[in-house]
């Protein structure tokens, strides 16, 4: 039969044969205990007053007590968060600061570093959209966002949080070309990662926050890496003469536009002024065509000693046929004796040149004078 049950005969220790059936008072559960433990250190039983000599046990046991209640105070770090646990389950998470809670084995607190990040990695070989096989290292850095859920949903966070970022790389290399996540799709693939495993981690309930995943490494195996790489430099020498023409295209280009609005320019100065030539050839023998339709013996006469002294202007010896008449012979002195006045002086006896002696000689008529008389005299025959 238990103490407290009716019949017990009133030996609850803790009741002292109270009737009353509710839960006990701590404090008076407290102060009994010190009483019956003074008692076994030389005091007497039922609550009495201990004698002078015999009542220091009963100081030990309230001291004893006393550091038993402060040793639950504790001081929550400004980057951690406290877990608080009664007899193991959870009861709170306190702030950074000073706190108090039932000492053990009643209470304890688990500290958890909310700031501090965590890293992980993970190397394997994996497979790809088109057949290949890549050999990837990914590291992983983490932090704790919830320390309830870091301490009690899952047994081991850091193999959780390495398994999910795992198969959410796998998920995504998969998905990709070899030659994306080999080359200029790192990046990409990095952040999906992190996306996926995030996901994943929210789902089981794990309170890590992904802060970042990097792709540290992604090569192809051993076997194949010599033959990749002559791709990778076959590859980059077509980038490289990409460039190069289009450098070269970029060159030649504003010089042809330049060169072909220069003859464009060229050519619309040629069109403009042939255009006004013919245009002042045309007036002109309009004019000329009015003027010999009033005297056309006149205009004719005048065009052929024109003629003659546009053609006579430039020649040094002429010869004229004259119809039954011995042949003329003109010889321009004038213009003869003109150009060897200009002749360069002798310098080789370093003296100054001697000036052009001019012979004297009588004023010839011109010969435009010479031949409109000829004419005239021709066609009076």
């Amino acid at each position: 039969m238990a103490w407290n049950e009716p019949g017990g005969g009133g030996r609850d220790p803790w009741g002292g044969g109270r009737s009353d059936q509710g839960p006990p008072d701590l404090d008076e559960v407290f102060r009994r205990l010190s009483q019956r433990l003074g008692g076994l250190f030389g005091g007497r039983r039922g609550g009495a007053r201990v004698g002078g000599g015999r009542g220091g046990g009963g100081w030990l046991v309230g001291i004893a007590v006393a550091v038993w209640l402060l040793s639950g105070i504790y001081i929550v770090g400004p980057a951690e968060r406290g877990v608080v646990l009664r007899f193991g389950k959870y009861v709170a998470t306190t702030m950074p600061g000073p706190h108090w809670h039932w000492p053990y084995p009643i209470e304890r607190v688990e500290k958890v570093d909310v700031d501090r990040i965590r890293q992980a990695e993970h190397k394997a070989l994996m497979l790809t959209r088109d057949e290949n096989i890549v050999d990837v290292d990914v590291g992983v850095q983490y932090r704790v966002q919830d320390p309830k859920a870091y301490l009690f949903h899952v047994r081991n966070p850091e193999l959780t949080v390495v398994q999910a970022v795992e198969s959410a790389i796998r998920e995504v290399v998969g998905k990709s070309e070899m030659d994306f996540v080999l080359t200029q799709g790192r990046t990409e693939v990095a952040a999906r990662t992190q996306r996926l495993a995030q996901s994943i981690l929210d789902r089981y309930g794990t309170g890590v926050q992904l802060t970042k995943v990097n792709l540290k490494d992604a090569q192809p195996p051993e076997e194949v890496q010599a033959a990749f790489a002559d791709a990778i430099k076959a590859r980059e020498d077509e980038q490289r003469y990409k460039n190069e023409a289009e450098a070269y295209a970029n060159e030649i280009i504003p010089k042809a536009r330049g060169r072909a609005a220069r003859q464009i320019e060229d050519a619309n100065a040629y069109k403009a002024e042939v255009v006004a030539r013919a245009k002042g050839e045309t007036a002109r023998f309009l004019a000329l065509l009015r003027e010999y339709q009033r005297a056309p013996r006149v205009t004719r006469e005048r065009l052929y000693i024109d003629a003659m002294e546009h053609v006579f202007g430039n020649a040094t010896k002429v010869v004229v046929d004259v119809e039954r008449g011995s042949p003329l012979l003109y010889i321009p002195l004038d213009r003869l004796m003109g150009q060897a006045g200009r002749t360069p002086p002798d310098n080789a006896t370093g003296g100054s040149p001697a000036p052009a002696e001019k012979p004297a000689m009588r004023r010839r008529a011109p010969a435009g004078g010479r031949f409109r008389d000829l004419r005239r005299r021709e066609i009076r025959r």
